[in-house]
């Protein structure tokens, strides 16, 4: 990070600025600001840089499918905003490794994405972290700081809206989110974490999920009007 954290939510597209207004004047918020600006004053070094990336490229009324991470990358010129996301050319880490051979066994074709997601995300795929921050080399070392508070809360916005959104949750920890979203027309597609640790594991194998494919025929149904989610 670069600018103080208050300063960052300036970033947040239109359509989020209610819910992100309203994180902000809520004690938590301002706790959440005042221990990462603290944080990074001490010298820490934070990532992402764009906390917001995920806002600013996706707004609530395009969002078609949702998938949550945890927190972001923890090393250098990795987390760039979006969860699961690298900058175009840096090593992919090994969930996203998985993820786009999911993409590429699932529906017969290469991901169009190396490892930098944005182009899913301009199509509709919110790509959502439960933490937004995170310290070098220190794994979800900003949970439980307050950020589920706005995150959760970004969520039941896009869940309260009437255009049916397929959520995909990929682990225990996003899988909790599930009281959340699986409310009026929406769907939600569950399974392992492409982790390495977890993605071939029963009863819900990452490997082989499917969610891809089964997503684009999931808007078919749901959103006739809308153009398949090119992965």
């Amino acid at each position: 990070m670069t600018q103080p954290l208050a300063a960052a939510f300036a970033s947040v597209a239109n359509g989020w600025r209610d819910t992100t207004d309203a994180f902000l004047a809520t004690e938590t918020g301002q706790n959440l600001v005042r221990f990462i600006d603290q944080r990074v004053a001490d010298g820490a070094v934070v990532y992402p840089a764009s906390v917001f990336r995920a806002l600013e490229l996706t707004e609530p009324s395009q969002v078609r499918v949702v998938i949550l991470g945890q927190d972001p990358y923890h090393g250098p010129d990795q987390a760039q905003g979006l969860a699961f996301s690298v900058a175009a050319g840096q090593k992919l880490p090994p969930s996203l490794r998985n993820m786009l051979n999911e993409v590429r066994d699932d529906i017969g074709a290469a991901s169009q994405c190396s490892g930098d997601l944005s182009a899913w995300a301009r199509q509709g795929v919110l790509l959502l972290n439960a933490a937004l921050t995170v310290e070098d080399g220190q794994p979800q070392s900003h949970a439980n700081r307050g950020w589920e508070l706005l995150t959760d809360a970004l969520l039941a916005k896009v869940a309260a809206r009437a255009e049916p959104v397929v959520f995909l949750l990929w682990g225990a920890a996003a899988q909790r989110k599930r009281s959340i979203v699986e409310i009026g027309p929406h769907r939600v597609l569950t399974a392992n974490h492409p982790s390495p640790l977890s993605a071939r594991r029963a009863p819900e194998p990452f490997i082989g999920c499917r969610h891809f494919s089964r997503t684009n025929e999931l808007l078919a149904g749901l959103r006739p009007q809308t153009v398949p989610i090119c992965w």
